[in-house]
């Protein structure tokens, strides 16, 4: 939702609207249908790729995501957001105690019952999204990890519940692919998260390349930066060459898909080397040439792999 949209939202389904008639289920599915096809491009390219009967369910995840994002971060306001934050939780609560009320639950409900998903990944969202109100720098790699396992980690772990796949093994490498994922995008939008004074390179990444916080606040590329942007590109990388192993692990209706999003994080920071790390004057992006090369070769290696597999 852009910012403008929040409110209107809000003021439809949020915590002090007037209650209308209940969402139906057909309502609510149409709802987070509409809203993920609207504020995520990406997703509908990635939804060709999904089982038709995926589809709903991964509306509705993403339409919780995107709400709960907006609320933290489209109000302004941190104490504001914390509020609506707990709202939110409430309204999962709802859920799971059988009283969807918001169309987003509505939708969501179904999915819960049919995948056997606990409330574990949803509410660690929300601690994510909270710690965001609370905390905008990290003194370690390993604090930003554990940012990582609240922020990130959980929507790979809803993934293999689509999939009917969670296991300790498979959730192991889905938490790797999602942490360099997130790492990866830490490093692609250093200008952007400190426009909104929040700093996720470790401090002591920058102490360790003499990257002072003076020369972070100026946004000034030098070897120092250098340094320290290689440093958490090769942590980001190292992570999801290390998970890459989960595409294999999939049912073969996920592969396609989650080997795209492996790339795709590995693509990012291939760009980032190519800029020589200079994300303080270009954000880097992969070219829409470049996604849909990634697309055929992706496809082409699972293909192959399955292929193999069948011979087996």
């Amino acid at each position: 939702m852009a910012q403008l949209s929040v409110a209107a939202e809000l003021a439809t389904y949020g915590p002090d609207a007037r209650r209308a008639a209940q969402t139906s289920r057909a309502e609510a599915l149409a709802y987070c249908r509409r809203l993920a096809r609207t504020h995520y491009e990406n997703f509908t390219v990635a939804s060709w790729l999904l089982p038709r009967r995926l589809l709903p369910h991964f509306h509705a995840i993403y339409a919780y995501c995107r709400w709960a994002d907006d609320l933290a971060d489209e109000t302004q306001d941190a104490s504001e957001s914390l509020r609506l934050l707990d709202w939110w939780q409430a309204q999962l609560e709802r859920c799971y105690a059988g009283w969807p009320e918001h169309p987003v639950f509505v939708a969501l409900a179904d999915t819960i019952e049919q995948f056997s998903i606990p409330p574990d990944p949803f509410v660690r969202l929300l601690t994510a999204f909270r710690q965001d109100q609370r905390v905008t720098r990290y003194a370690t790699p390993e604090d930003v990890l554990g940012y990582c396992r609240n922020s990130a980690n959980p929507v790979g772990r809803l993934i293999l519940y689509l999939g009917r796949c969670h296991d300790e093994e498979r959730g192991r490498l889905s938490d790797l692919v999602c942490t360099g994922l997130q790492l990866a995008n830490f490093c692609q939008d250093v200008a952007r998260d400190f426009a909104h004074d929040r700093i996720y390179l470790p401090r002591a990444t920058l102490d360790a390349a003499g990257y002072t916080g003076a020369m972070f606040a100026q946004g000034e590329y030098n070897e120092a930066f250098r340094r320290a942007m290689r440093t958490e590109v090769e942590r980001a990388a190292n992570y999801l060459h290390d998970g890459e192993w989960l595409v294999e692990q999939l049912p073969q209706e996920l592969r396609l898909d989650v080997a795209l999003f492996v790339a795709g994080g590995q693509s990012i920071l291939q760009a980032i080397r190519e800029l020589d790390y200079d994300v303080w004057r270009k954000r880097p992006t992969v070219s829409k040439l470049k996604q849909w090369r990634l697309l055929v070769r992706c496809w082409w290696r699972t293909r192959h792999r399955l292929a193999q597999e069948a011979l087996a």
